[in-house]
Formats: structure tokens, C-alpha cells, sequence
């Protein structure tokens, strides 16, 4: 499967540190944000947020991918308060070493 077969060629991924956040714009226009606060060491996720129009599309879960693999090429650990970024690292493996649990 090529990359066309999968994303609209308009689908674009940034990490935005002035706002704090991880953003996939599809058009020109913000679809998915998922917001954290950089700490010494740590990427802690807060929550994430898909615009009207763009739900149940499976973005959310290309942007979890995209800034899960962007934390940890940084050498930095994740924490998981966002109840969706944590959905998805129960459910896709290769992150768990990368992971520090927030206490319940």
C-alpha cells in the first residue's frame, strides 16, 4: 500500500512549540491538535481534540503516531494524561519503554 492509497496528498503533520501542541492540518485547515507541556525529560500529553467535520476519519490516530515517534526520537518519555493518547499506547505496541504512567 503506497502512501497515496492511504492520506489525502492535502494532510500535513507539525509540532507546534509555540502553542504547545501537535497539529495535522488536512487542507490547509487544523483537524487534529493534541496538546502537551514539555518538561526536563518529558513529553506529558494533556488531551487532544478533533474539529467538526474531521471525526472518525482515523486522524487522531495518525496524529498519535506522528508525535509518539517525534517524543521518542527526541529521547525523551511520555506520560499519558490525554485519555486518548493513552487508548492509543494501550492498543499499539513499541512505545511501552518509552511510557511513564501517570498515577491513577
Amino acid at each position: 500500500m503506497s502512501t497515496e492509497d492511504t492520506f489525502a496528498p492535502d494532510v500535513a503533520l507539525a509540532r507546534n512549540d509555540a502553542d504547545h501542541r501537535y497539529e495535522l492540518h488536512v487542507g490547509g485547515t487544523l483537524a487534529v491538535q493534541s496538546f502537551f507541556e514539555d518538561q526536563p525529560g518529558h513529553v506529558d500529553f494533556i488531551r487532544t481534540e478533533t474539529s467538526a467535520g474531521f471525526e472518525g476519519q482515523g486522524l487522531g490516530k495518525v496524529l498519535a503516531h506522528f508525535a509518539l515517534d517525534d517524543v521518542v526520537a527526541t529521547g525523551k518519555r511520555i506520560i499519558p494524561h490525554c485519555p486518548f493518547i493513552a487508548g492509543y499506547l494501550r492498543k499499539h505496541e513499541g512505545y511501552g519503554q518509552f511510557v511513564d504512567w501517570p498515577e491513577s
